[in-house]
């Protein structure tokens, strides 16, 4: 299914844009142009929807709405929906290197709303028929978010109208009612988010480029998904989760990480074959060509925490639905492509498990240089199919890891491993150490190619505040490190097959 080739991640959110986020607009397609001229055949995402607590694009009010700060003004401009003094005030670029969420949260979504006060006739009979095509979840979602204001933004089982949490009929119609004017304007910022996506991606997809989503294993408890479909997860008659997701202690917290999402009721799923889930693969599979799926040991086994603990120490093993769930997918969908996020805690079983199923594995650079030892992350011991990193957006980048991070020993010997000499930036040394490697596909990321420090990291798990914000600079987005690029996925046999 996959060719020998490469590609870069960077979120959206990380692209130059003088509105404090990046968007969809003018520098997402010349980022496309920079790949294209480096040879790579791949750019990967991070997950696209509306985020919520801690701005984490894993926690999100959707799993299948996009996230309007994504929407690129300037093209509402063109559009005639929004003046270019009205783009003005929503100008929040005090820091051209971070996100300022707090910020985007007090302006984007009132000049969004002039944006949807301007639309024509025309672009509201677009939206309606948007509407209708994506009807399986875009009412539920612009209620719910209609819902949450009117609510004062409290979280779902902390709403004062107990009907409407439980989505008694009555309730529905009336809210729905009340609330006509939001729910529309809801839905027409997804019409806008997912008209400029899709334009975006075929874009890509003219220049040969193919982009790779994610889909994180679980949907946030404060969430349409959990509002609409209570049966499908763990929760009690309040909506709170009884049961909570995370992973065991590891190497990046010693209490393990308590990411607090609800955990599928699996019993559930599998009495209905599992349609959830089939339409949650469906969904993205309309969005990306190829899809990453986070945690993917959690379908074979995982780590269930009881609902109210602090950590995630005493949480416990539960088997997941395994070949079964990916299964039913094949069935209703055929052979969908697909890579599994297999890091963090994994025994024979998750082994046997991948194995089985087919996917590509990842296995990350900089994970193999920790302990001097010879590993399954270093890329002499890379299979073939699999999916070989520099760093991740969870992890250090590469300058991060091997400069600031490692032991003596480790550093000296990563040095050596990636015959990294003061010729050239550090980073480059393991691009080029991981684009040999055996992989399928070899991916770095901006941070790397930048040979950046923890200054640019994007995610440190088990922590709040300061994530998700990074960005990169235009003038960092240039010809000298596509022709880098160009050279060395030239020189390892990666260039792009789909070239045009």
């Amino acid at each position: 299914m996959f060719k020998r080739s490469s590609g870069m991640v960077l979120h959206i959110s990380s692209l130059p844009s003088p509105y404090g986020i990046g968007s969809m607009g003018k520098a997402a397609y010349q980022f496309v142009d920079f790949l294209a001229k480096g040879g790579q055949t791949y750019w990967q995402v991070l997950p696209l929807g509306q985020t919520g607590f801690g701005d984490s694009p894993y926690q999100c009010f959707s799993a299948a709405a996009g996230n309007p700060y994504f929407i690129d003004l300037d093209t509402l401009v063109e559009m005639g929906l929004l003046t270019e003094e009205q783009v003005k005030k929503a100008d929040v670029e005090k820091n051209p290197d971070r996100v300022d969420y707090e910020a985007l949260a007090q302006t984007r979504f009132e000049v969004l709303y002039q944006a949807f006060q301007a639309a024509s006739v025309e672009q509201l009979g677009k939206a309606a028929a948007f509407a209708m095509d994506n009807r399986s979840w875009v009412y539920d979602y612009a209620m719910f978010m209609s819902l949450k204001k009117h609510f004062d933004q409290k979280a779902l089982w902390d709403w004062d109208d107990e009907d409407i949490k439980r989505r008694d009929p009555e309730a529905m119609r009336r809210y729905a009612f009340e609330l006509k004017d939001s729910i529309d304007f809801y839905i027409f910022m997804q019409y806008l988010f997912f008209d400029q996506w899709n334009k975006l991606r075929a874009y890509a997809n003219k220049k040969g480029i193919s982009i790779i989503g994610d889909i994180p294993i679980y949907v946030s408890p404060d969430s349409c998904d959990v509002w609409a479909n209570p049966s499908l997860f763990k929760v009690d008659e309040e909506l709170k989760p009884n049961g909570v997701a995370g992973v065991p202690p590891d190497y990046y917290s010693a209490t393990g990480q308590l990411w607090g999402n609800p955990v599928y009721d699996w019993d559930v799923h599998r009495a209905d074959g599992y349609q959830w889930w089939i339409w949650r693969v469906k969904r993205n599979l309309a969005l990306f060509d190829v899809t990453r799926i986070d945690h993917f040991r959690g379908f074979q086994d995982y780590w269930e925490i009881p609902a109210g603990e602090d950590t995630a120490i005493n949480g416990k093993w539960v088997p997941g639905p395994r070949m079964e769930l990916f299964d039913a997918i094949k069935n209703a969908l055929g052979d969908v492509p697909i890579i599994a996020e297999d890091l963090g805690d994994i025994d024979d079983a998750v082994r046997d498990f991948l194995k089985e199923s087919g996917y590509p594995g990842m296995r990350v650079l900089i994970f193999g240089l920790y302990d001097n030892q010879d590993n399954i992350h270093l890329p002499h011991n890379h299979p073939v199919n699999c999916i070989a990193y520099t760093s991740t957006h969870d992890s250090e980048t590469v300058c991060e890891q091997i400069m600031d991070k490692s032991r003596p020993e480790d550093a000296s010997f990563a040095y050596e491993y990636l015959r990294s000499s003061h010729q050239e930036p550090l980073g480059w040394s393991a691009i080029r150490t991981v684009f040999a490697s055996p992989a399928v596909i070899a991916m770095t990321t901006m941070q790397d190619v930048l040979s950046l420090g923890s200054d640019a990291r994007m995610n440190t798990p088990s922590t709040l505040g300061g994530n998700w914000s990074w960005r990169v600079r235009a003038e960092a987005i240039n010809d000298s490190i596509a022709q880098f690029l160009y050279k060395v996925t030239k020189a390892n046999k990666r260039l792009n097959p789909n070239a045009r």
